[in-house]
């Protein structure tokens, strides 16, 4: 299941691994999106700090982890292709794979019913 978090992020739980990226709402508000600054793999994050940036041709815009943890894997094809943002942001358009630090975290963020209803209020 999805969690997301109020600055547009979401994660999905798989094991033991967590993969993070932006929500629908996010790609749309952002526009075509034409850069991506990914983060290395073995980085640390602390829920809350930037992950990764990325450019589009309205704004640039960071994109925060919501939750702590070590990166095993990027999405290394929105390197080259960051439209794919645009297409599939909640898909396979993943930005990391993440191992958590804190499961707990997890408990802090919100169910996807929960983020849909904070942006229609």
């Amino acid at each position: 299941m999805k969690m997301y978090s109020r600055e547009h992020q979401w994660v999905e739980l798989k094991g033991e691994k967590a993969y993070l990226g932006i929500t629908e709402f996010a790609a749309k508000q952002l526009g075509d999106i034409v850069f991506v600054e990914l983060p290395a793999v073995n980085d640390q994050f602390a829920a809350g700090e930037v992950i990764a940036r990325v450019e589009s041709v309205k704004s640039s815009s960071e994109i925060y982890c919501p939750v702590s943890g070590e990166v095993l894997a990027i999405k290394e094809e929105l390197a080259d292709a960051p439209e794919r943002l645009n297409a599939d942001p909640e898909g396979e358009a993943w930005i990391a794979e993440i191992r958590l630090e804190n499961p707990k975290e997890l408990d802090e963020l919100m169910t996807k019913e929960e983020y849909l209803a904070g942006l229609s209020s």
